[in-house]
Formats: C-alpha cells, structure tokens, sequence
C-alpha cells in the first residue's frame, strides 16, 4: 500500500510540478493547432534602464502542407505560379515540392509570414492548407548573433550551435538537472508505469531563461561603429568588445562578417565563429604589457631614459622602428607614445628572459581566459620557451605571439581597475519559471601587477592619447588607449606583404575607468597605420558611452 501510495505521489509530482513545462506547452499546442512543442528558454539582453531585449525565443510559424489524397495533380504547374507569386519563389522549384508528395501529408514550405499564410488561405487551393509549428525566433536578427548563437541540429536532433545557444543547452532545453541520484531512480519508475517514450523523457525538467550581460543599446551601437570602419577601410573582418573592467562583464561584443539566426543557413559557416575569441599578433598594443613588467619588477620607471640609435641586429635579425628612423633620447612614456620598437625591446633586457615568461603567463597569454561562450582558443606564446633571445625581444612590441582579443582587453581591464585580472563573462544570471535568479559573480583570476604598477601605466597611456593619438581626443575627458599595427604571418612562414591587423585598445576616463573598449580590424585596404584608421572610430564608441552613462568631465 504504502510502496503504490509512493508511486502515485510521485507521478502527480511528476506530471503538475516536475514536467509542468512539457504539459502546459503541449495542451496549448493542441488547443491552438500547433504540430510540434518547442520549450525553450528565452536569452534577453538588458539596458541602463533594466529593460529586457529578447533576442531569442519560441514562436509559432505559418508552414505551407500539401495532402496528397486531396491534391490534384493535373493542376500542379498552375497551382506552383501561384504559390511561387506569393512566397517570391520559383515556379519550377515549386512544382518539384509538390511532385514530391506522393503520399499522404507534407510541410513544403516553412516560417512563412503572417501575410504569405493569409494569401495561400485565399487562393482557397484543393489539397493545400496552412499548419502550424513551433520554432526558435530571433526577433533582433543578427543584433549579438555570433553571441547568441542559433538552434540547429545535432546528434541527439534540435540543439543549440554555437554561442550561448550552445553553451547554455542543458539549461535553455530544461535537461541541465536531469538524471543522477535519487531523482533518477524515480524517473525510471515513472517510465516502468507509463512513460515510455523516449521523445517524451528528453523533456523532464523546466528550462530556464539567460539574461546576457551585453547592454542591447551598447551592442547596437557598436556593431554600427564597427561596420562603419569596416566599410570605410574594405576590411576583411572585424572585432568590437566593451568591458566593465572593475567586474569583467562584456557590455557589448561585436563581430563582422556575422548572420542572422533566422537564416543562418544561408551564411557561410565560417560567419558562425566569433571573432573575439580567436588569436592573432597584436603588435604595438602589447607594449604597455612589457612597460607594466619592468615598472612592476623595479627596473624602470615612466621617466627612465633610453638612448634609441635606430636599427638593431640581434641575432642575425635587424628590427627596426615603425618608420625605420631613430628618435635620441627618450622618457619611456615617450617610448609608448611614439610606439619605439627599440625601446620596448631594451626595457626586455632588462627584465630578463624567464621574468617576461612568468608575466605573460600570469596576464593569461597562452592560456583560455574561461568565458562562458563555446570556441575560446588560447591564443599561442610557445615561442617563448624556446629560449631563443630573439622570440623574447619581438614578443615584447607583439610579434611571433598570438592573443585573442578577449585576453587583450583583459589586460587593458587590469591596468584599468588596478591590477586585476578579472573572468570575463556574457551571462548575467539565469533565471527559472519561479522567478529565482542565479546571477554571476565576478572572479579574480589573477593579479598580474600591483595597484601602484596600474596607477603609473593609466598615466603613461593618457599621455599617449593626449600627445600621440589627436584622433582620439576628447575634450574635458582624460582617455588612455594605445594602438598595434602588426604585419599578418603568412601560413608559408614569414608575414605577408603589406598586409596588417589593426587594434586600438583604451578605456575613459582614465582616472576613474567605467568601460574598456577594443577595436580590431583584419586586412584594412589603403592605410598602413591602426592610429590613422582605428582613433576616430574609438572616439566615437568612447563618446557614446560617456554620454549614455552621463559620466561628468574629468577636466
């Protein structure tokens, strides 16, 4: 009595709380005439004001069905010039679907508009009728796309590819707490009493809703500036990213080319990677990192001279200075403001091969920095244990390494917030059908440099923007920022000709930072230098978000 009374009370548990979702979602699906049940989490992105943006969901769909026992197919060409006239389509493609249906009843034409469903209900055509399907929607369209990734298809039938869609599967499908323990054993008995189906059991717990960090206003803006430059300069490829640095959150992440979910199928694949997390050589943006090194170790300071003679050979290999000239004597500030290959390389020597390794190490170079988004490459500084003097040296103006935009300005994050190296994130909190959030916390991953090292380095690259980088002034604010132009390798050895990644890496206002921004460009036709094409284009995102986070005049 006792062990039926149990089984009992575990189904109606089952059935009202446990699987509420399945069965709410199902009974409306057949009270709507709906074919399929979708149940899915939605994934929003938020605003200044705490607005809510979704940007995926679940939404019912007009689908075009033919019955072949009604069709007659002696009116197939006639009947595809109609439906071709309405969905845009070809005629002759049409007739093929129809043709197709040989036997009972089939979806030739999905996700039609509200507009197409009303006119093929009009056309009133024999065997022809309108059904209807649940499926996932982007109502944003390639706003964040290659964050929010889209559902496909996978081994185990519909999944989340790419982006949180991926990452986040378990919890958007509603199957992260499933199986295990105790909660296992009784879902095994409920399946030996009825539940037999193994469709049914994929469903058995309540998805949850993610709510990103990125701010929808910030993105959107963003990914105009971006492709703004991009077209400006025929670019191949691009990246944007705005950080909070005192937390690690990423309020906007841009990348082009993108897609759009709703039609990721007609977009390359290769749009489907997000740019923010694979590597490249950043070049000159990597210098203040070495600066930080030697100020943080005690062996130079911003007003320590060096004497630049222009070219060096080290090793068999001469490097020389952007504009193959030598500047005298200079204040090390002056080094990051007029980018001094030489310069940077003696402040190497001084720190000493196996201190620059542990530094790199420790700013998270080499090494994925743990956001949680699927894809995230480590970037590559093996060059570094080869113990050759020369890797050393060009890794010090960022040459012969690779870093990933995200690890970039999670370095301009740390000199910013005081020496803090934070995990960066892109979910703010995942939230259940009962309204409890599960909000993210920041983390401390490491700190590379001290407090008193960040201090010194904000005042060196305000200095850079103030006397280096007119382009990306902005009055009665202090701004930092630094520039890298580096040539791109070749998959042959050696580096392309003429062929260069662009980044401006910088945050406002430099003594109080309340964002950081990156900005990387692929391939810019007609322009050598990233000071030249990348400033104004960071003066506008740092402007907007000035005004948009009302921050006062620093000056």
């Amino acid at each position: 009595m006792l062990a039926m009374l149990g089984v009992v009370s575990w189904r109606l548990f089952d059935i009202a709380w446990r699987r509420h979702t399945w069965y709410a979602q199902t009974a409306q699906a057949q009270a709507n005439g709906v074919s399929n049940v979708l149940v899915r989490g939605n994934i929003s992105l938020t605003d200044a004001g705490g607005g809510q943006h979704v940007v995926a969901t679940n939404r019912t769909f007009p689908m075009l069905m033919v019955n072949a026992s009604k069709f007659d197919a002696s009116t197939t060409d006639a009947t595809a010039a109609t439906i071709a006239g309405i969905l845009g389509l070809e005629a002759k493609d049409v007739a093929a679907l129809l043709r197709s249906v040989t036997s009972g009843s089939k979806a030739i034409s999905r996700k039609l508009t509200d507009a197409q469903a009303t006119a093929l209900k009009a056309a009133n055509i024999r065997g022809v009728s309108i059904g209807y399907e649940t499926d996932r929607s982007y109502p944003a369209g390639s706003l964040a796309a290659d964050v929010v990734g889209f559902l496909g298809y996978g081994r185990d039938g519909r999944q989340g590819q790419y982006g949180i869609e991926s990452s986040y599967e378990k919890e958007l499908s509603g199957r992260a707490r499933s199986g295990g323990g105790g909660w296992h054993a009784f879902a095994q008995l409920g399946r030996l009493i009825g539940r037999t189906e193994e469709k049914e059991q994929e469903q058995d717990d309540r998805p949850v809703d993610v709510e990103l960090t990125l701010d929808a206003n910030i993105q959107a803006y963003a990914q105009t500036v971006l492709d703004g430059v991009l077209k400006k300069y025929d670019a191949a490829s691009g990246v944007l990213l705005v950080q909070e640095p005192m937390t690690g959150r990423i309020l906007a992440m841009a990348d082009s080319p993108s897609f759009d979910p709703n039609r990721y199928g007609s977009f390359p694949v290769g749009t489907f990677l997000n740019g923010a997390l694979l590597p490249f050589e950043p070049g000159s943006s990597v210098k203040p990192f070495t600066m930080a090194m030697g100020i943080d170790l005690g062996k130079i300071t911003p007003s320590t001279v060096f004497d630049d003679q222009g070219p060096m050979l080290i090793d068999g290999y001469t490097i020389k200075n952007f504009n193959e000239q030598s500047f005298g004597r200079v204040t090390m500030t002056k080094v990051l403001e007029k980018s001094i290959n030489t310069g940077v390389m003696w402040v190497e020597t001084q720190i000493g091969n196996d201190a620059f390794l542990n530094y790199a190490v420790n700013m998270g170079f080499g090494q994925r920095t743990g956001i949680d988004l699927p894809g995230e490459a480590s970037g590559d500084i093996s060059n570094l244990y080869s113990g050759r003097r020369i890797n050393y040296l060009t890794a010090s103006f960022g040459q012969g390494i690779t870093v990933t935009p995200l690890q970039l300005i999670g370095g301009y994050s740390a000199i910013a917030n005081g020496g803090k190296l934070l995990r960066p994130y892109v979910v703010a909190a995942t939230v259940d059908e009962l309204g409890k959030r599960t909000e993210t916390k920041p983390e401390i991953i490491g700190t590379p440099f001290t407090a008193k090292t960040a201090a010194q380095l904000r005042a060196m690259l305000t200095s850079v923007v103030d006397n280096g980088f007119d382009k990306a002034r902005i009055p009665r604010y202090d701004v930092a920022g630094k520039t890298g132009t580096a040539q791109i390798a070749s998959p042959t050895g050696g580096y392309l000709e003429k062929q260069y990644n662009h980044s401006f890496v910088g945050f406002a206002p430099a003594s109080d930072p309340k964002f950081v921004i990156l900005i990387k460009m692929e391939k810019p036709q007609g322009i050598t230098f990233a000071a030249d094409s990348l400033s104004p284009a960071f003066k506008d995102m740092a402007l907007f978000l000035l005004n948009y986070f009302n921050v006062p005049p620093t000056r």
